[in-house]
């Protein structure tokens, strides 16, 4: 019999040990996915920044806008990849997966974006989803003028530039616990 490895190299609480509002979250997603992510177990290590996390992600991933839910997941795909994430490109891909209702998009969005399956202006999106992962620092005018020439607006180009930011918090964070995808992402989506 092997051992189960460890989702975090930090203590993860029990469920019954949380606070109310962390547990009630975790027994929705539950309810909703069939499991628990285990991004959700050990953020709840720290309360106040799974709150603060989860506040700032749903504001980012789950509002409406220009930017479909399947094209933010691609940035988080995209990213991670970038950030050497394996708990975000697996978790994110398998959500890409489905949100875009494609099988084969999350490996080619990860592997080279510029090579998948997907428009010019969602490969323009990634590759400024890339510059602020990479270099924030060069972003200029014309990273603004070549999205607008594509349909963004102000406001979609902030969403951009905010989940590639959070994503690389969320890549730090996770590559530092060393969380385990779990093993239900892997074939999620894929038909």
């Amino acid at each position: 019999m092997t051992q189960a490895l460890a989702v975090s190299r930090f203590p993860v609480p029990d469920l019954a040990d949380m606070p109310d509002d962390i547990r009630n979250r975790i027994l929705a997603v539950q309810e909703k996915s069939g499991f628990i992510p285990n991004v959700f177990l050990v953020l709840a290590h720290r309360p106040e920044e799974f709150r603060a996390f989860f506040a700032y992600h749903d504001a980012l991933m789950e509002k409406p806008g220009n930017l479909t839910k399947a094209e933010r997941e691609m940035i988080v795909v995209a990213t991670s990849n970038l950030n050497q994430c394996q708990y975000c490109v697996v978790a994110h891909g398998a959500i890409l997966r489905i949100r875009a209702k494609d099988p084969l998009i999350a490996d080619q969005v990860a592997v080279n974006y510029r090579k998948a399956d997907i428009t010019d202006r969602q490969k323009a999106m990634l590759d400024f989803a890339v510059r602020v992962s990479t270099e924030a620092q060069k972003v200029s005018e014309s990273d603004f003028a070549t999205l607008k020439s594509h349909g963004f607006t102000e406001e979609d180009i902030w969403d951009i530039a905010a989940i590639s930011a959070f994503f690389g918090l969320s890549n730090r964070l996770a590559n530092v616990t060393s969380m385990r995808p779990n093993s239900e992402f892997y074939s999620m989506g894929r038909g």
